[in-house]
């Protein structure tokens, strides 16, 4: 006799919850009923999907718990099929698709607080790891997501694709992380703070700091490949620009927490002992170091960063970009987790914390990670590379332009020179010169701005020239 799929399953408990009429039934009973006594575990996770899927409701805790329908009046072949809900389930637009697995996390998670069992740090989850022979990821999954993230630029040089897309990903990236700690900028804010310094009306000044600290973490890791490793200075290093700013004491900017800590909304106590927390780090490191593929590695430092919680705050900022040091290194496509819901993030995190299951959380993450390769591999073609000189002396190059226009100075080798800033290293003088004048030759009023040049100004100045070529030439 062929074994009943989950949904027969499903509907089974369903019928049976369902005649246990008002009063409802506990899990003891449905298990007499089943006739599988040995099988709580399995019958704990099908009535957590049955409670996900919105078919039953649950009333009580511990063994004093009741299963009751969540339409008394309505039987259950009436009710909305399962596969319908299935299907409808990943269409929410505050969500991404789950599995199975990540179903029963997020109806577990979902559970009121005072439900749920307070729990520590567990050295197994981690111990239980072995880099290179355990998977979070399985192969298959990991082959999909090598084909989507493969880029034009797989055979240059380490770091050369995020380059050649850094414009975007400052941007994209910026924003979307912030995005999922509350961060309230939009995408066109959050653009116009970054390509022009703009500040938002209206905003904290902490949300600023927020996105122009990932700002300087990105281009950490993106301008100088060397950076781009799995080391515990690369981390402390990106701590040290996520925090910059942020942090109540000064002192816990890029350094391992010496307090305890707490984690807004679950009941997951992080190790407190300092001298026990920086040993874990280095292990975590080390671990994640050794691990081989690119995916597998990114994945591990978004579970394991946070569930160890080694900063006082900042944790998982600092892992969403350090799960992006293996994209950067192999030049595979970045992940920005643009259009990532936050409550998908948060409670993938939370079975992370409180089950030590990374189902929800791995279908965050190849869904974040498809949603990225859409961004970025597809448009690659379309993109300028940027001028990674220029980005390095962007601040330097509008003080001298704007120094030029408002002193009504005529763009020449011997204005940029005399106003060349300390910044700008003797071996690139030559360079700077030649980029400051190509960019007065692509000068206009409509594009001015972006030195701090007013257009009343701009227009002054752009007459005074004008007149002095004219006199010139007399």
């Amino acid at each position: 006799m062929p074994r009943p799929t989950l949904a027969q399953e499903l509907d089974q408990l369903a019928v049976l919850i369902h005649n246990a009429g008002p009063t409802g039934v506990g899990s003891d009973a449905l298990l007499q009923q089943l006739g599988g006594t040995g099988q709580r575990r399995t019958l704990q996770r099908r009535l957590a999907r049955l409670a996900e899927q919105g078919r039953i409701t649950v009333r009580g805790e511990g063994r004093a718990t009741r299963y009751h329908p969540s339409h008394p009046q309505q039987s259950p072949a009436e009710a909305t099929p399962p596969a319908a809900l299935a299907t409808a389930a990943p269409a929410t637009a505050d969500y991404v698709p789950t599995s199975a697995e990540g179903a029963e996390i997020r109806a577990a998670i979902s559970q009121p607080r005072h439900l749920r069992k307070p729990v520590g740090y567990q050295l197994d989850f981690l111990s239980q790891y072995h880099p290179n022979n355990t998977a979070y990821l399985p192969h298959d999954l990991r082959e999909q997501l090598h084909s989507l993230g493969r880029s034009p630029a797989d055979q240059t040089p380490a770091g050369t694709f995020a380059k050649d897309i850094l414009n975007r990903l400052l941007i994209d990236l910026s924003w979307a992380s912030s995005h999922l700690e509350g961060n309230t900028y939009s995408r066109l804010d959050t653009e116009r703070l970054i390509e022009f310094g703009q500040a938002a009306e209206g905003k904290n000044a902490l949300e600023t700091q927020m996105i122009l600290n990932h700002k300087q973490a990105i281009e950490y890791l993106v301008l100088n490949p060397e950076n781009a490793r799995v080391h515990t200075d690369t981390l402390i290093a990106l701590h040290a620009f996520l925090s910059d700013g942020l942090m109540a004491d000064p002192t816990a900017v890029g350094r391992i927490r010496r307090r305890a800590v707490e984690i807004g909304g679950s009941v997951y106590l992080p190790i407190a002992l300092p001298q026990r927390l920086e040993e874990l780090f280095g292990i975590v490191t080390q671990m994640a170091a050794e691990i081989t593929d690119p995916f597998e590695q990114a994945f591990f430092l978004m579970v394991h960063l946070p569930y160890l919680q080694p900063f006082e705050d900042v944790n998982k900022r600092v892992s969403r970009l350090a799960a992006n040091i293996p994209f950067i290194r192999h030049n595979l496509c970045p992940l920005s987790f643009i259009d990532v819901p936050q409550q998908a993030y948060v409670d993938g995190m939370l079975g992370v914390y409180e089950l030590n299951r990374v189902d929800l959380l791995r279908d965050v993450f190849v869904w974040a990670y498809e949603r990225s390769c859409q961004q970025y591999v597809a448009v690659k073609q379309n993109l300028v590379p940027p001028d990674i000189f220029r980005l390095r002396h962007r601040q330097a190059l509008a003080e001298v332009i704007a120094a030029i226009v408002r002193q009504g100075d005529a763009p020449t080798e011997e204005a940029v020179k005399s106003r060349m800033p300390a910044s700008v290293a003797v071996a690139d003088h030559a360079h700077f010169v030649q980029l400051a004048l190509a960019e007065f030759g692509a000068l206009h009023a409509g594009n001015a701005v972006r030195f701090g040049i007013r257009p009343l100004e701009f227009g002054e100045w752009e007459r005074r020239d004008r007149d002095g070529a004219t006199d010139k030439n007399a």
